[in-house]
């Protein structure tokens, strides 16, 4: 696709203007983006209704309308998470070890940027600027290429932020945006070799499948979270209610929210009812194993392994009642997306184990997988959660936006 083609070749060209650029010329263009952000609170807000009013047309599900939602508190936390990133130290050109050859060369270790980054992403805004200002503060540059149902909010954001950075004299076509969200554009992305140094999905399951089938181009797979929290037979069941409560309810359509419970048969007559009784005040439908119906009663709808898998970004939840912690680990294992588990335990032994044996990105011992977030982890803004094992692994924050270039130093050495 031409117009793919076009984009990839401005990126290309102003590259080593942002991978050249000093910590205070970025940190300049991200005040800029975050000024302008506020300021044009009003005209992102219109921009987003009309999405909105779209998503509503379309049948969007309440926690995928909250999920595209803009408000003006929204936009100053989006705002203030890129003076955030203006707070971080900058990674490039950081030295991360050094050493000298008994030859004499002195070699060191040395982090650059990636060069362009492509971004495929669905449904959320506030990723548009998250993604641009971590990608420009990392020396990249970035395309980015959201979903229709969020394209007047992504193309509003858009635009403000390359007037942004071009009123403080860099190119505005370090942040650019692909205008046209038909499956072509994002497939063109896929193979555009040669001009993406690396291509980074964040969405629902299906998005991220085909960017990692169909892409030539090198991909970090992100997001998918099937999370789960493990009530162990010596868990504070209090403390289990009210992290489950948060981990399901807080914000149902994140990546990070829980979507599975797998509580031990030892306490499973008395913590099931006080789950549900909290669940129930934001009518999250439960399903469960024979287990749980008999604890529960007749309103928990029955589960099966597509539902065991599924990733639901909605008020659903799966539980199931588990014999011992190895069984919780094996449906772990058997269903997770290694992104973020948890054990609610007051048995350090216990705690010790799930976290040594579970693999995912992230661990927890009493606390709400909700906290799986660049932010959170002190890391600014995230560009997504890495849910493999190459570069990157968890919250993508500025240093894995970055790789690594060897810088060698000598007096004329010459290999033997």
């Amino acid at each position: 696709m031409d117009y793919i083609l076009s984009l990839g070749q401005k990126a290309k060209k102003i590259k080593r203007e942002i991978a050249t650029a000093s910590a205070n010329r970025k940190n300049a263009a991200l005040q800029a983006i975050a000024d302008a952000l506020t300021e044009n609170t009003d005209q992102i807000i219109a921009a987003n209704r009309i999405d909105l009013n779209n998503a509503v047309t379309n049948g969007m599900s309440t926690a995928m309308q909250d999920r595209l939602r803009l408000d003006e508190k929204r936009i100053m936390s989006i705002a203030s998470g890129v003076m955030e990133i203006v707070d971080l130290d900058d990674p490039v050109g950081r030295i991360d070890c050094g050493f000298l050859r008994p030859n004499g060369l002195r070699i060191c270790k040395t982090r650059v940027p990636l060069g362009v980054i492509g971004i495929i992403f669905e449904s959320r805004p506030n990723v548009t600027v998250d993604a641009a200002a971590l990608c420009l503060k990392a020396g990249n540059a970035v395309i980015l290429r959201g979903g229709k149902e969020a394209f007047h909010s992504n193309q509003c954001l858009t635009q403000i932020m390359r007037e942004a950075i071009a009123k403080t004299g860099l190119s505005s076509d370090i942040i650019q945006l692909v205008e046209d969200t038909s499956r072509e554009s994002a497939n063109a992305m896929m193979k555009l070799n040669g001009y993406l140094d690396v291509l980074i999905p964040r969405g629902g399951q299906g998005l991220i499948q085909a960017v990692v089938r169909n892409a030539t181009v090198p991909v970090i797979e992100t997001g998918v979270g099937n999370c789960h929290i493990y009530v162990d037979e010596f868990a504070d069941m209090e403390m289990a209610v009210r992290i489950v409560f948060n981990a399901k309810t807080s914000r149902p359509s994140v990546c990070n929210a829980a979507e599975s419970v797998l509580v031990h048969k030892n306490i499973a007559e008395k913590f099931l009812p006080l789950m549900k009784a909290k669940l129930d005040e934001k009518n999250v439908t439960l399903y469960g194993c024979d287990k749980t119906a008999a604890l529960l009663g007749d309103s928990i709808l029955p589960a099966d392994d597509q539902l065991y898998g599924t990733e639901f970004l909605d008020y659903m939840m799966t539980v199931k009642v588990v014999d011992s912690m190895e069984e919780a680990i094996s449906h772990i294992e058997r269903f997770g997306t290694q992104h973020s588990e948890a054990i609610i335990t007051n048995n350090l032994q216990n705690a010790e184990y799930f976290t040594a044996n579970v693999d995912a990105a992230a661990v927890y011992v009493n606390a709400s997988t909700r906290f799986t977030d660049g932010g959170e982890f002190g890391f600014g803004a995230e560009i997504g959660i890495s849910t493999q094992k190459l570069h990157a692994r968890g919250p993508m924050g500025l240093n894995e936006l970055t790789t690594i270039k060897y810088i060698v130093n000598g007096n004329g050495q010459v290999r033997e």
